[in-house]
């Protein structure tokens, strides 16, 4: 009998896990958020959800065209960068801006980098930050309710305070936030001012342990950043625990724990890696809420870390079994 012996380099574990079932995985987990984003915002969440996503498949779907590339749209990686842009922007954002930010985040930050695995910072964030530098006041209107398909002209928008601003007074910023209408219980559902899909806290954590559950993820990273961010806020706040709390809750803390710091193209491989880089980017986060001059620092903790992963990679290494003692 013929048989044939291969031999290849490591890793040696396989899956029939492939990157279409994850991003499934990650589409399913992102549901229950994306149902309270479409409760809480009604059409405008629709709209900016639509045009976020169209333009995402649309840009990686043209660019292959004129590349002529082999499409890789039915990996639905593009659907899951559209949808995550979408979370991180207001629901009163004009749809051509929604879809400037999916191109900027498919074309420039994944295809002109190798496409899908080859992209060195998150293609969601890094489209939220091209978006927020561009066009700040669009990207900090928040709105009430209602939707216009051409222009945000007859919106019902309004510049408000989110639960970030007044935290960033420290913890008298949580009385503040007690009159103005914003109780524990309202940030955990997310009855609050913020970007679509970051305000519930509860059904993003809800997506978060079902990709445990799958396995997509581990506990690690978010374990790390959360808990990271929880300590620091306790200390720097004065040895409260409300306002410990409160900055778990506000803001995209635990979007960005769950769906975006755990990125497997840009996390560390290792474990020791994990928590070196989930640690630095809880304190980046923290520092950039209580003394930069912007509210909120989680995307930019997580672009930050992003471009550290390679030098995490280079010097955090697990031990080599079978080499000989020095």
């Amino acid at each position: 009998m013929d048989s044939k012996l291969i031999v290849s380099s490591s890793p040696h574990v396989r899956s029939n896990e492939d990157t279409s079932y994850i991003m499934r995985q990650v589409i399913i987990a992102l549901l229950p958020a994306t149902l309270g984003a479409l409760y809480f915002f009604r059409l405008s969440a629709l709209n900016v959800i639509f045009f976020c996503v169209i333009g995402a498949i649309g840009a990686e779907f043209l660019y292959q065209k004129i590349a002529k590339q082999e499409s890789t749209i039915g990996d639905f990686s593009a659907v899951v960068t559209g949808l995550l842009l979408a979370f991180n922007v207001p629901a009163s954002l004009p749809w051509w801006m929604c879809i400037l930010g999916s191109m900027f985040a498919i074309i420039v930050v994944k295809m002109l980098f190798g496409g899908i695995g080859n992209n060195f910072v998150n293609p969601a964030l890094a489209a939220r930050a091209f978006l927020l530098a561009s066009f700040p006041v669009a990207m900090t209107a928040w709105t009430k309710t209602g939707v216009n398909w051409v222009s945000s002209g007859n919106i019902d928008a309004y510049t408000t305070a989110t639960p970030l601003s007044f935290l960033k007074h420290g913890v008298q910023g949580i009385s503040e936030l007690a009159n103005n209408g914003m109780s524990m219980t309202d940030m955990m559902i997310g009855n609050i001012g913020g970007c679509i899909g970051e305000t519930s806290a509860i059904l993003i954590l809800i997506g978060g342990l079902y990709l445990m559950y799958k396995g997509v993820i581990n506990y690690v990273i978010p374990a790390c950043y959360i808990g990271t961010v929880f300590i620091l806020s306790f200390i720097l706040g004065g040895f409260d625990l409300n306002f410990a709390i409160y900055q778990l809750l506000a803001g995209g803390l635990m979007l960005g724990a769950f769906f975006m710091l755990t990125d497997y193209t840009t996390s560390p491989m290792t474990t020791k890696g994990q928590i070196i880089y989930a640690i630095v980017a809880g304190i980046i986060a923290i520092v950039i809420r209580l003394y930069g001059g912007y509210p909120e620092g989680v995307s930019y903790s997580i672009l930050l870390v992003n471009v550290m992963t390679p030098l995490i990679d280079k010097y955090v290494k697990n031990k080599v079994f079978g080499e000989v003692a020095k």
